[in-house]
């Protein structure tokens, strides 16, 4: 489980298929301290760390993965979100967040709002349901608010705010339509949603 907190922001320094996809990826994190088969969640989506070093760590994507989250995370020079697994008695500065990304989601606007940026989000329409204005959304990883939502026929738009800070300490800070981003519901909407469908 993590909080949606992005706490590092590392760097793909290589990507080799091996069968899965073989990535390495620089961080700041102090290696000594993360073990083999530790969880981080990179740009929102869990992984296993399985091999490291003192300024890098190694994990494998399976097609499965990279099928089924935003591209271009997934090679060489790509910036990604990091958190470390929460662990018991961490503070929860965000929101329970799984690292199962339940869908890509598009950006359809960011407008300057005073000193943050509004974002409109695209997702699938399925989505929608789990989607609340005032609740809690993961974009790539990082936890944020909804403002607003709007049911389309096609898809459903939500609206975010990215306050400087998060700009700073994310790679949301340079984003602009178009743009693909890993995104996971509130997992308790996830599981109100199976609970009233089941038959």
């Amino acid at each position: 489980m993590f909080t949606g907190i992005i706490t590092s922001i590392g760097t793909v320094r290589s990507a080799e298929q091996r069968g899965d996809l073989r990535l390495t990826i620089a961080c700041d994190y102090d290696l000594a301290t993360v073990d083999l088969g530790a969880s981080i969640a990179c740009s929102g989506t869990c992984l296993t760390v399985v091999d490291k070093g003192d300024d890098w760590f190694a994990l494998d994507v399976s097609a499965e993965t990279v099928s089924c989250t935003a591209k271009g995370l997934w090679q060489q020079g790509a910036r990604l979100n990091l958190e470390r697994a929460l662990r018991l008695g961490d503070e929860l500065g965000g929101h329970l967040v799984t690292g199962h990304v339940d869908a890509v989601a598009s950006v359809a606007e960011v407008i300057e709002d005073g000193g943050s940026l509004r974002v409109a989000i695209d997702v699938p329409r399925d989505l929608g349901p789990m989607i609340a204005a005032k609740g809690s959304v993961t974009l790539d990883g990082a936890s944020l608010t909804v403002n607003t939502v709007e049911d389309r026929a096609d898809a459903t738009r939500f609206t975010v705010n990215l306050i400087p800070h998060t700009a700073d300490h994310t790679t949301l800070g340079g984003i602009a339509a178009g743009r693909e981003l890993n995104v996971e519901i509130d997992v308790l909407a996830r599981y109100l949603k199976r609970m009233t469908t089941a038959v």
